[in-house]
């Protein structure tokens, strides 16, 4: 019985390997591991771990979030992570633990098993994106065992970095697997939708509304408040229905949640707040909505396959490969808004293959079952 442990430390996290996962789950001869961890446990960031039980066993749950609002605190719980990932690691004894993109969660889970000899698999390797994402997710790829990068372009930076050529494989993004779902699944009737009630405007879901996502950018923590208080401007100067989401757990995610929560409480927006959609409804309501606003990378990924217009705003992203649906504005609240305001005027965009093209996740999870990965890294001359 071969072990595949795989953690899930976000909402993100769950999305972009939640495909990979089921196939594993249900491949004989495999134990599916899942660890969850970090902000998948916690309510303010959907509790993401009650949509994970209802699919998966859990198999371990790792508390590691310092309450706090500075890159202090992304460290500490950085260090805190390896120390519970290490203690788990030894109670599952994985063959091999499969890794996410770039988060600080993710460069836990890279120390701990490969300091403790385990194979390490390390998806959406090789892209550049200039914060301190970018250098996280290089130095998880000279801790990895094997790549799966998600375009062309992420593979020939892995080998320019050194890395064996056979030890890359060349997959795609498990979350276009998921959009790939989520088009053909796709129904207007937001009946389904209702059910995550959230607060604040009373949403029509049968009238245009856009979505904002915005996260702090970690390396630019001082200006985290004037950049949301420039998209909240330009919002509200739009007058649209929005549903707006609550950020991810990165230094600054405090700042911006009090921000928002001050939004809700002035009523005086078209604003519905919403903590968490399950992966294939959120990408149902990017579907519906006329344009997705912020910084996440969901807009430059998922979106370019959906087709769905993206205002991409400041440098969170910056460098990353991205599609025709894409505008990248500064955080300037009337570039915001006139970026907007052209997005939602157009029709979708063509269908992009960039990020893959819906098959990511049988191509990770077989070459996982069927592959025999050695701990004695082999580079590339």
């Amino acid at each position: 019985m071969k072990k595949i442990c795989i953690i899930v430390a976000s909402r993100a996290n769950f999305s972009r390997i939640k495909q990979v996962a089921l196939i594993l789950r249900d491949s004989p001869g495999v134990q599916l591991q899942l660890i969850v961890g970090g902000s998948a446990l916690l309510y303010q960031y959907g509790n993401v771990a009650a949509d994970i039980e209802k699919d998966f066993e859990i198999s371990a749950r790792a508390s590691f979030i310092i309450s706090g609002d500075s890159p202090s605190e992304m460290a500490k719980s950085t260090g805190l992570a390896i120390i519970e990932l290490t203690t788990i690691f030894e109670q599952l004894s994985p063959d091999v633990v499969l890794t996410i993109a770039d988060r600080y969660e993710t460069l836990a889970t890279a120390v701990a098993s490969s300091y403790m000899n385990i194979p390490l698999a390390h998806t959406q390797g090789g892209e550049i994106t200039g914060s301190i994402d970018e250098s996280v997710r290089h130095a998880i790829t000279k801790l990895a065992h094997i790549h799966f990068p998600s375009t062309e372009l992420s593979k020939s930076r892995l080998i320019r970095m050194g890395e064996n050529p056979k030890s890359i494989f060349l997959s795609g993004c498990p979350s276009i697997d998921l959009a790939k779902q989520a088009l053909k699944t796709f129904n207007p009737d937001v009946n389904k939708l209702l059910d995550y009630g959230g607060s604040g405007f009373s949403l029509d879901w049968n009238q245009d509304f856009i979505v904002v996502l915005q996260h702090p950018v970690t390396t630019q923590y001082h200006s985290v408040d004037q950049s949301v208080q420039e998209t909240i401007t330009a919002i509200k100067d739009l007058s649209m229905q929005t549903i707006w989401l609550w950020p991810n757990v990165d230094a600054g995610s405090d700042l911006i949640s009090k921000r928002l929560r001050e939004l809700k409480a002035s009523n005086d927006n078209h604003i519905r707040f919403f903590r968490n959609f399950k992966p294939i409804d959120f990408l149902h309501v990017l579907l519906k909505s006329r344009c997705i606003v912020g910084n996440s990378s969901v807009g430059i990924r998922e979106c370019s396959y959906l087709g769905v217009p993206c205002v991409n705003i400041g440098d969170r992203q910056s460098f990353r490969e991205r599609s025709a649906n894409v505008i990248d504005v500064k955080s300037d609240s009337s570039d915001i808004k006139n970026a907007v305001i052209k997005q939602i005027t157009r029709d979708r965009y063509p269908i992009s293959s960039l990020y893959g093209d819906g098959n990511a996740s049988r191509f990770i999870a077989e070459t996982l079952i069927h592959c025999n990965p050695t701990i004695q890294k082999s580079f590339h001359d």
